[in-house]
């Protein structure tokens, strides 16, 4: 499926509107006016997903499609090394699990139960809602460990909770995982890079601790591989077997697939004309558009809202929403509030709400069938945003979404025969990113023989290639391919990229140590700057205040020293559309890398502005 062109409107000649067609109806052509009529089912403009939001915290934990295998999750761990677990979105696998397994006893005697999650605010919200639930204080019994930000106790945490990358982290620290009695992968169907490392690492690990036990969690994982990679069993024996799979049924309505008779040139223009659709003809509930990025978001959302002015006075309202990563929290927020009465929420979004939060009363989806994904490209050595058509099992799980609440519908932007067309599963994180953090932590754990390591899904050779050029270039790796003793164990100790880690390292025989600090805590800051979507004149004005013509660099040092200045103030940083967190962050940020470097003897200079 190529990417539709941008439609040519200078002709000022009106297409013809969109039609859909649901497969199994009569003929192409026909009215999408028929919807799966339930008894209880009925019209209100307000709907929330947690029908149980008035029980006891208790009494919702039973409530949840979990519960019923909670027997034999439990079984299943005591008699198998490794337990891969499907369920669908919504089922609790993600907060009951890890508490079924603490209630069991994997928690005692001295062990810690790991489980991590792809995504360091996933990590943390998982963590604050299972404390709730267990009544403790967050960093006591249960706890979170996320890059920069360590809220466990030694002694008192039986249940962490952790990205995948700072799992790798306590792998450098603890080759066997000593501590821990069980670790569980969640979110696995991500397969992000560090997910399938640690999946790797686990296999080796396992093969040494018998009494190490794993699970795997997925909305959509293909079982059959993850179980295939973790079963040592090589004979026929199913007896035998040390590997195995549960399905846990979700929580989800029926939901309606409609898909384009013909091939569309532009989905913008199509998305905002099936909005308007849906809103004239179909009955109460909110709508969610999946689009690739934060400038299709806005646009779409600025023509919603010129379609929304339009209206008589007297119909039923539409609330116009972005949601995408750096759209300010207050503004994210809004998405989760309750729609307001006579009112029609639509949430414009990219794919954050695929599978990383969950808007409440969605009962319809439109999805443009492309997403933007990060490819790198080893001839440039570059990593670059591209557009891409989504796979299948992405396609499926954004159409879930409509229904959560009761039996929803999804209209696809595109053929049904271009989606028979697409990838079964997105490309995993590993085969299309740059390898040189990868093999250097790999290094680091003494796993010499990268090519023989053994992956789920092994990189491409170019890519490994590069990345072992790179190293080698840095000085982190000898002519043989070893990492040399001090530099190279150096550079694997930062939670940097090694391109990152040289810069600190080497940044006190330059005399800039104390601004390569600055710049490398505030480049882990995904967004410096906010714009809200209706101030982006004035967040631009204030943008080129801070501006230079030495990079992007210089200019991040100038709003970190500019917001030491003014004491950290949120009302500056407010006036100056800066982001007042993710500030304090940076500020904590370049503290713990400072004393990295006090420990490594780097000298502490500034070169004064002589940049």
């Amino acid at each position: 499926m190529n990417r539709p062109p941008s439609i040519n409107t200078s002709t000022g000649t009106r297409t013809k509107p969109m039609k859909f067609w649901k497969p199994g109806s009569e003929a192409p052509g026909s009215q999408l006016n028929q919807e799966r009529i339930k008894e209880h089912d009925t019209d209100s403009t307000t709907t929330v997903y947690n029908i149980y939001r008035n029980l006891t915290i208790e009494q919702q934990r039973l409530k949840l499609p979990v519960f019923q295998h909670r027997n034999n999750i439990l079984h299943l761990v005591e008699k198998f090394q490794t337990v891969v677990i499907i369920g669908e979105t919504g089922c609790g696998k993600s907060t009951q699990i890890p508490q079924y397994l603490l209630e069991a006893g994997w928690g005692n005697q001295g062990y810690c139960i790991g489980v991590t999650q792809p995504r360091r605010v996933a990590a943390v919200s998982v963590c604050s809602r299972v404390a709730e639930e267990r009544g403790c204080l967050l960093g006591d019994e249960v706890g979170y460990l996320i890059r920069f930000d360590d809220c466990t106790d030694e002694h008192n945490t039986k249940l962490k909770f952790l990205t995948d990358g700072m799992l790798i982290r306590e792998i450098m620290k603890d080759p066997l995982l000593s501590k821990y009695s069980i670790i569980m992968l969640d979110e696995a169907h991500e397969r992000s890079l560090n997910t399938d490392i640690i999946m790797g690492l686990m296999r080796k690990i396992q093969k040494k601790r018998d009494d190490l036990k794993l699970i795997v969690t997925s909305a959509t994982l293909n079982a059959e591989e993850i179980c295939g990679f973790f079963n040592t069993n090589e004979s026929d024996n199913k007896e035998n077997d040390t590997a195995s799979i549960l399905t846990i049924e979700g929580r989800e309505y029926p939901v309606d697939i409609h898909y384009t008779i013909d091939p569309i040139p532009d989905y913008l223009k199509y998305a905002v004309e099936t909005v308007t659709k849906v809103h004239f003809t179909q009955r109460p509930g909110d709508v969610l558009v999946f689009l690739t990025g934060q400038d299709e978001v806005l646009k779409v959302v600025d023509l919603l809202i010129e379609e929304a002015r339009k209206l008589p006075k007297d119909s039923e309202k539409l609330q116009i929403l972005p949601m995408y990563g750096s759209l300010p929290a207050p503004e994210q927020m809004r998405v989760f509030s309750r729609t307001p009465q006579n009112t029609r929420k639509v949430v414009v979004a990219t794919n954050i709400a695929e599978t990383s939060i969950t808007i409440n009363g969605i009962v319809y989806i439109i999805d443009c069938g492309f997403v933007k994904i990060k490819a790198y490209n080893p001839k440039t050595g570059v990593e670059s945003l591209i557009i891409t058509p989504i796979s299948q099992a992405s396609a499926n799980q954004r159409a879930g979404r409509a229904g959560r609440v009761r039996a929803g519908k999804a209209y696809r932007l595109y053929t049904e025969e271009d989606f028979d067309k697409l990838p079964t599963s997105t490309i995993p994180e590993i085969q299309r990113s740059d390898m040189a953090p990868v093999i250097l932590q790999l290094k680091a754990l003494g796993i010499a023989n990268i090519v023989r390591f053994h992956f789920l899904s092994p990189p491409p050779a170019q890519n490994l290639v590069r990345g072992l050029e790179l190293l080698y270039a840095l000085g982190a790796i000898d002519d043989n391919c070893n990492l040399k003793s001090e530099l190279g164990q150096q550079m694997a100790e930062f939670p940097l990229s090694p391109m990152f880690s040289k810069m600190l390292l080497v940044s006190g025989e330059y005399g800039c140590s104390e601004e390569a600090l600055s710049v490398a805590a505030m480049t882990q800051i995904q967004n410096v700057f906010i714009t809200p979507s209706s101030q982006r004149i004035q967040s631009d004005k204030c943008r080129r205040k801070f501006t230079v013509e030495e990079g992007d660099h210089v200019s991040l040092i100038n709003v970190y020293e500019a917001f030491l200045k003014f004491g950290q103030n949120a009302k500056w940083c407010h006036e100056y559309f800066l982001n007042y967190k993710g500030l304090c962050r940076a500020v904590e940020i370049r503290n713990q890398l400072k004393r990295m470097l006090i420990k490594y003897n780097i000298p502490l200079i500034s070169c004064g502005g002589r940049i």
